[in-house]
């Protein structure tokens, strides 16, 4: 979780994540960790600006091959 994603405005002054998206968001993750786990795999959640969180986790695991990622897409 970016904690960049939840301060401020986007556009016209309207919050980029209000408390109904971030409750929706919360609860996905918590349900694909859940049916990961059921399937014998896990779900790692990091708090963090993602350049320094996958840095550091790819420094962690030692031997990360790939790592795909997405960007916010911004309006202009």
């Amino acid at each position: 979780f970016d904690p960049r994603h939840y301060l401020g405005t986007h556009c016209y002054g309207f919050p980029k994540m209000g408390p109904y998206r971030l409750r929706f968001l919360l609860e996905s993750v918590k349900d694909l960790r859940e049916t990961l786990k059921k399937k014998g795999s896990t779900l790692v959640v990091r708090k963090g600006k993602p350049e320094d969180v996958v840095r550091d986790l790819i420094t962690q695991l030692g031997s990360v091959s790939a790592v795909a990622f997405h960007e916010e897409v911004r309006e202009m």
